[in-house]
């Protein structure tokens, strides 16, 4: 029966939500999640196509704004310097990310204690180890035991090859000192539980035509369609509806064909990303709950936390095969992670080795550079970058400020009226310490590892991909949205799992430990339903 009631109801089948999902349908609850997007075919993905460049940067465009598909809702980031990206299908933003995929260390969850600054996670990453484990195992992650910067942990499969790309960028490491090792990547390097092995196409950011890379819907969600889970698709939830006496009690949600639904549930999940739900309970207001959902603390939109990147990229004569391999998964570098006073700001940065480009992009970014000139010249410059860069970004920690916001924006709206997302946004100073000495030392990498001329960014505008802390967890119902198990303290059958809930950023990408939260929240649900609502 459609919209029948149901035990648990998922919002958002992305990163989060998959995995939420597959773990509590061992309760032997109903469950169902409701999804915006549709369901992703490979067949469609642009590495099919001969205009695989042109496709990735218009329907597969990282950008919502860019892509302005029905499943879309737009961003205002008119107030931001750095553009917030996502997508919305069956496995979210994972049909394009990266799968750059490293765990946060233990001293990432006590920055106040260890720093001074910001505020220490109610959890540790001994909580979340055993979740970590098996998250790996589900996405099936490829990696090399032994990293000294991260306690002991055996991903389940080999390592990626480093490539040309990787192994350039790393004598450079090496020559300097430095600490390097080969990334965790959530693709799988060998046959794993049916997925084919990376075939080195190159383009992770526009959807994995081979299967290889880890989007949940390969890899969670057909298991946890076989325990019982309910997915349906192209259904925009409007708002959590709420009984009185403040509990939630359901969605109301637009269908396909446009029409409002209502869904009944007795325990309501979010997993909509760090924007995406900051907006649901902001427009989820009510008598009982004028300023949004779960929002006594006034904290629901604020902390919004990024990773503002930096690019570094070198020439280099030797030919280095351009594109081939997995674009953010070669190698990363924890040599300048921790606060060190001789720096000059708090905290510190991750280094991701990346490796070249297509030759439509290498032919955009020369011209946009000023490397490659029209007309006499074109061509000889263009062979020169094609197949010749190599280099690596640097991932930032972002502090939580709770000046940096997601409102509901007064005018714009989606396409079913919703209000839509605005982000307010501005790059703190020690942000700004931390890019800058990235690009400085990146360079130093790039021209030790052999460069012929190097090139930076000292902000990547387009690479707003993690979206954090804008309902952040903690112990105290006055600073914080959720407790240390992810449940709402205003409304204690609403939990959030996403990655919302952060309460710092770390320097590393968060995938891994938004889905290990999720894991865990679940785990604790399972562990705590006699007295769920205590």
């Amino acid at each position: 029966m459609a919209n029948e009631p149901v035990g648990v109801l998922i919002i958002g089948a992305g990163a989060s939500g998959a995995a939420f999902a597959w773990s509590i349908a061992d309760t032997g609850a109903s469950v169902l999640c409701l999804e915006q997007g549709p369901w992703m075919h490979q067949k469609d993905y642009p590495t099919n196509f001969m205009d695989w460049e042109t496709r990735a940067m218009g329907p597969f465009a990282t950008n919502p704004n860019v892509r302005g598909l029905a499943q879309d809702y737009p961003v205002n980031d008119s107030e931001s310097p750095i553009q917030p990206l996502m997508f919305n299908a069956v496995g979210g933003s994972t049909i394009l990310w990266a799968a750059h995929f490293p765990r946060f260390t233990p001293g990432d969850f006590r920055v106040k204690t260890d720093d001074g600054v910001a505020d220490d996670w109610p959890i540790s990453y001994e909580t979340l180890e055993p979740f970590y484990a098996v998250n790996d195992r589900m996405m099936g992650v490829s990696g090399l035991a032994g990293d000294p910067a991260y306690p002991p942990h055996q991903p389940p499969l080999p390592p990626l090859p480093l490539g040309e790309t990787g192994n350039i960028v790393a004598r450079g490491f090496e020559r300097l000192g430095w600490h390097w090792w080969p990334s965790d990547s959530a693709i799988t390097s060998t046959e794993y539980n049916g997925r084919a092995p990376c075939i080195n196409l190159g383009s992770c950011g526009s959807g994995c035509s081979q299967g290889a890379k880890a989007s949940t819907d390969i890899t969670y969600w057909p298991v946890a369609e076989r325990k019982g889970v309910q997915l349906r698709t192209n259904c925009r939830v409007k708002e959590i509806t709420v009984r009185p006496d403040g509990m939630a009690d359901g969605v109301l949600y637009y269908d396909a064909d446009g029409v409002l639904q209502e869904q009944k549930a007795e325990i309501v999940v979010l997993a909509c990303n760090g924007i995406g739900t900051p907006r649901l309970l902001l427009n989820s207001k009510s008598t009982r709950y004028p300023d949004g959902l779960a929002n006594s603390s006034g904290l629901v939109g604020k902390n919004l936390m990024h990773h503002p990147y930096a690019l570094i990229r070198g020439i280099f004569d030797e030919p280095l095969h351009g594109r081939a391999g997995p674009g953010g998964c070669t190698f990363w570098s924890h040599q300048f992670y921790k606060t060190d006073p001789s720096h000059g700001f708090v905290r510190g940065y991750s280094y991701e080795g990346t490796r070249g480009m297509g030759p439509a992009t290498t032919a955009l970014w020369g011209m946009a550079t000023g490397k490659v000139p029209w007309g006499e010249g074109h061509h000889v410059a263009f062979d020169r970058l094609n197949g010749h860069t190599a280099g690596m970004v640097g991932i930032t920690e972002d502090l939580p400020d709770e000046a940096n916001t997601v409102t509901l924006d007064p005018e714009l709206t989606d396409s079913n009226g919703i209000p839509a997302p605005k982000v307010t946004y501005t790059l703190s100073e020690n942000s700004r310490k931390q890019l800058a000495h990235a690009v400085e030392r990146g360079t130093e990498a790039l021209l030790a590892a052999g460069a012929i001329e190097t090139y930076s960014e000292p902000l990547i505008k387009t690479a707003g991909w993690h979206l954090m802390g804008t309902a952040r967890m903690g112990t105290d119902p006055k600073r914080s949205v959720v407790n240390e198990w992810g449940r709402a303290h205003d409304v204690k059958n609403l939990f959030i799992i996403d990655g919302s809930i952060f309460v710092t950023s770390a320097g590393v990408n968060p995938t891994s430990t938004i889905q290990a939260l999720a894991l865990y929240i679940a785990d604790r649900i399972k562990q705590n339903m006699r007295n769920l609502f205590d």
